[in-house]
C-alpha cells in the first residue's frame, strides 16, 4: 500500500499492517459505523439486495483469488455456488445438521468439485480452460436438477440460520450475519494475497513457466487456488440458501450469473481487494435498479407497448451500460479509485 509523503516504516510488523495511517483507521472506524447502521436507514426491499451484495461479495472474492490473483480463468462460478448451497440444505434440511457445519460442509464439497474440475488446469489455459469450466457449470447445474437427494427439478427448502440459541429470522438479524462472514472472507482474501501463497498466485498468473523454473509448484498453487476459490463460492452458496432464498432450485445458478461474476471483477479490477466489493456494488445495485425503477417506469409512461417488452428492456440497458463502462473504464474502479487517491495528494503541489 502506497504511503503519503513523510510516512515511513521502521518495523516489518509496521510494513505488513493493512491500517498503518491514523487516515486509514478513521476511514475504518467510518466504515464500521456506517455498516453497522445501515439496517436503520434501509426498508425491507433493500436490506434484501444489502444481504445480496454482501453474499455476492463472497463468491467475487473467491473468483478474485482465482481468476484475479492466479489467472486461471473460471467461468462456471455459479455452478460451485449451486454446489454449496444444496449442500447446505442437504445437511441442515434432511439430515438435521447445525448450520455451522452445513456452511463449512458446503464450502468443502464446493472446493472439492473445484478440484475436480480445476485439473485441467495443469495442462490448459486461458480460453481452453473457460471451457472446460463451462462444462463444469452445465454439468453441475444439470446433476442438482436431476438428483433425487436435491429435490430434483422441485428443489429443496433450507431453513432461517441458528448458532446456538440465537436463531436469525429477519432480514436484519441475517444480515449481520451475513456481515460477519463477508468481513472474515475478504480479511482472510486480503492477507492470504500478501502471503508466500499470493506471490505464487501472482507468479504463476504472470508467467507460469518462469514460475515453474524459480520453482513454484505449478500443479499444487492453482488447485489451492480452485480450492480456496470455490471454497468461498461455496460459504457464499450456504448463506445464499439460508438468509436469502430459502427454497432452492438449480434455475437460479444460471450460466448468465457465472458471466455476471467475471463482469464484476473486470468492473471492479482484477486482483485488487477493493475490486470485488466496487464491483459487486455497482452489478447488483445497477440490477436492481433497472428491474424496481426503469422498467415500471417505462410501463407507465408507455401503456401502448406490447406486454413484456419493457421487462425485456432492462437486460439490454443493463449489457448496454457495461459495455460503455468498460470502454470508459477498462481497468477498473479500483484503478479510478487509485488514480483518485494520488490526484489528492499531489493536489496541493499541482500549479
Amino acid at each position: 500500500m502506497s504511503l503519503p509523503c513523510g510516512t515511513r516504516n521502521y518495523t516489518y510488523a509496521e510494513d505488513m499492517a493493512i491500517f498503518r495511517t491514523k487516515t486509514h483507521w478513521v476511514f475504518l472506524a467510518c466504515l464500521t459505523v456506517l455498516l453497522l447502521t445501515l439496517p436503520m436507514f434501509l426498508g425491507k426491499f433493500w436490506m434484501g439486495v444489502a444481504n445480496l451484495v454482501l453474499i455476492t461479495l463472497i463468491a467475487a472474492t473467491g473468483l478474485n483469488l482465482l481468476v484475479g490473483y492466479c489467472g486461471q480463468l473460471s467461468i462456471g462460478h455459479a455452478g460451485f455456488i449451486a454446489v454449496g448451497a444444496f449442500t447446505s440444505a442437504v445437511l441442515t434440511t434432511k439430515m438435521g445438521m447445525p448450520f455451522l457445519v452445513g456452511l463449512i460442509g458446503a464450502g468443502i464439497v464446493s472446493g472439492a468439485v473445484g478440484l475436480i474440475f480445476g485439473i485441467p488446469s495443469v495442462r490448459v489455459k486461458g480460453f481452453y480452460l473457460a471451457i472446460s469450466t463451462i462444462a463444469a457449470q452445465f454439468i453441475i447445474v444439470w446433476g442438482l436438477s436431476h438428483w433425487g437427494l436435491t429435490g430434483g427439478s422441485a428443489g429443496i427448502s433450507a431453513k432461517d440460520p441458528s448458532i446456538g440459541p440465537f436463531e436469525f429470522v429477519s432480514d436484519t438479524s441475517k444480515y449481520y450475519l451475513v456481515l460477519f462472514f463477508t468481513v472474515i472472507t475478504v480479511f482472510a482474501a486480503k492477507n492470504m494475497a500478501r502471503t508466500r501463497v499470493g506471490r505464487a498466485f501472482i507468479a504463476v498468473r504472470d508467467n507460469d513457466l518462469a514460475a515453474e523454473v524459480m520453482g513454484v509448484n505449478l500443479f499444487y498453487y492453482k488447485m489451492l487456488a480452485f480450492f480456496a476459490g470455490c471454497f468461498l463460492a461455496g460459504i457464499a452458496g450456504s448463506l445464499l440458501a439460508h438468509c436469502y432464498y430459502g427454497s432452492l432450485s438449480a434455475e437460479y445458478f444460471t450460466f448468465t450469473e457465472s458471466i455476471l461474476y467475471v463482469a464484476i471483477l473486470i468492473i471492479g479490477g482484477l486482483g485488487t481487494t477493493l475490486g470485488p466489493i466496487l464491483g459487486v456494488i455497482f452489478i447488483r445495485v445497477l440490477e436492481q435498479l433497472l428491474t424496481v425503477q426503469v422498467v415500471p417506469a417505462l410501463e407507465r409512461a408507455l401503456p401502448m407497448l406490447p406486454s413484456g417488452f419493457a421487462s425485456g428492456i432492462a437486460p439490454m440497458l443493463f449489457g448496454l451500460v457495461i459495455v460503455l463502462f468498460l470502454i470508459i473504464e477498462p481497468r477498473g474502479l479500483s484503478h479510478r479509485w487509485n488514480l483518485f487517491k494520488a490526484a489528492y495528494r499531489l493536489w496541493p503541489f499541482s500549479y
